[in-house]
C-alpha cells in the first residue's frame, strides 16, 4: 500500500534576495545621518595652525584641534590681564590660518557727559582735505662794495646801484581737517625772478683798525682782529652763499639781543658754534672768504635778519625746520 505525501508550497517563506521599499529608506537615512555625524566629529578634529600676538610684541604660531579663542589661549598658557583685550573675543570660533591678538588697554579719562548736536558730530568726522597752495615769496638782494681809486675826490660812500628783491614761487601740498592746517610740505621751489645785488662804492679812506656798529639801541664795537674773526667763524658754519651766511649771523646777533651780549660772544660760547668744536674756521682768517660772507656779516650787524630762530643743525641730521643755505634753522 503506497503512502501519499503531501508536499507544501514555499511560497511563504522569506525571499533572502528581495529587499522592501522601506527598508531601503531607512538604511538610506541611517546612512546620511552616519556620514553628518562623521563630518562634524572630523570638522571638529581638524588640525589648525593660528598666529597669536601677544601685547609684548612676541609672535607665536600654534598647532590646535580646538576652535574657540579661549581654548587655545588655555592650551598655550596665555593669561589675559585686566585691561588687555583680546581680538576677536574669547568666546569667537576660528577658521584655520587665524590671528589672536592681544593688546594692553589704554588709560582712559571719563569726563563730563557732553551733549553735542548732529551738525558737530558730523563735523567731527569730516576727513581730510589736501590743497595744492603755490605761493611767491621774495629773495632779499645781496649788498656788495666796490672800492674807489684813492685819487676820486668825493669822499662819501655812494650807491650806484640799488638793491632789488628777488621773488620765489613755492608749491605746497597743505592739509587740512575740520578747517584746521596739520600739514604743509614742499613740493617744488622756482626762481620767478632773480634779486638785484646792492652795489656801495667806498671812498672814505679807513684810518681806524676798529668797527663802530649800531643796532638798534645797542652799540657793538669791534677790533679788525674781531671782524675777521666774525668772517671766518660765519664762512665755516655756512659760506656757500650769503642767505646762508646771514641766517648764521642773524642767529648769533637773534642770541645776543636776547641775552644782552654781542655776536662774537655768542660764537664764543662753548659748544654752540665751531668756535670751540673744532679749528676748521681758522683757514678763513686774515680775509680769506668770499666777499658776499663780509656783506653778510655787516648787514646783520647793522640789523638786518632773514629770520628770527635762535639754533640750527646741519640738514643731515634730519631735524625740522626752515632750511636757509644747508642748515634747518628752528
Amino acid at each position: 500500500m503506497r503512502k501519499h505525501i503531501s508536499i507544501q508550497p514555499e511560497s511563504d517563506k522569506p525571499q533572502s534576495g528581495k529587499f522592501s521599499i522601506k527598508k531601503v529608506l531607512t538604511i538610506a537615512i541611517l546612512f546620511v545621518l552616519l556620514m553628518g555625524t562623521v563630518g562634524v566629529m572630523a570638522s571638529s578634529n581638524r588640525v589648525r595652525t593660528v598666529k597669536i600676538l601677544l601685547s609684548s610684541g612676541y609672535e607665536m604660531n600654534v598647532v590646535t584641534t580646538s576652535t574657540k579663542v579661549e581654548d587655545i589661549l588655555k592650551e598655550n598658557h596665555i593669561i589675559v590681564f585686566d585691561g588687555e583685550s583680546v581680538t576677536p573675543d574669547v568666546k569667537s570660533d576660528l577658521s584655520d590660518n587665524s590671528t589672536i591678538t592681544i593688546k594692553k588697554g589704554e588709560n582712559i579719562t571719563i569726563a563730563q557727559e557732553q551733549e553735542f548736536s548732529p551738525e558737530e558730530i558730523l563735523k567731527s568726522y569730516q576727513s581730510v582735505i589736501e590743497k595744492i597752495v603755490t605761493e611767491q615769496v621774495e629773495i632779499p638782494f645781496k649788498t656788495t662794495t666796490k672800492e674807489v681809486a684813492n685819487g676820486s675826490q668825493n669822499t662819501q660812500n655812494q650807491v650806484v646801484q640799488a638793491g632789488v628783491n628777488g621773488v620765489k614761487e613755492i608749491k605746497y601740498r597743505v592739509r587740512y581737517q575740520n578747517g584746521n592746517q596739520i600739514s604743509k610740505d614742499v613740493i617744488s621751489e622756482k626762481v620767478i625772478k632773480e634779486p638785484v645785488d646792492k652795489i656801495i662804492e667806498v671812498r672814505a679812506k679807513v684810518t681806524s683798525r676798529s668797527s663802530v656798529v649800531r643796532t638798534g639801541s645797542k652799540t657793538w664795537t669791534y677790533s679788525e682782529d674781531d671782524m675777521n674773526l666774525l668772517y671766518a667763524i660765519t664762512c665755516q658754519e655756512s659760506g656757500s652763499s650769503y642767505e646762508g651766511a646771514l641766517a648764521v649771523i642773524t642767529c648769533a646777533a637773534n642770541r645776543a639781543e636776547k641775552r644782552g651780549s654781542d655776536p662774537l660772544s655768542e660764537y664764543k660760547r662753548k659748544n654752540q658754534f665751531c668756535y670751540t668744536i673744532d679749528s676748521y674756521w681758522k683757514k678763513y682768517l686774515n680775509g680769506k672768504v668770499p666777499s658776499f660772507v663780509k656783506d653778510a656779516v655787516k648787514d646783520a650787524l647793522n640789523g638786518k635778519r632773514n629770520h628770527n630762530f635762535y639754533s640750527f643743525r646741519s640738514t643731515w641730521t634730519g631735524v625740522k625746520g626752515v632750511n636757509i643755505g644747508g642748515n634747518v634753522y628752528f
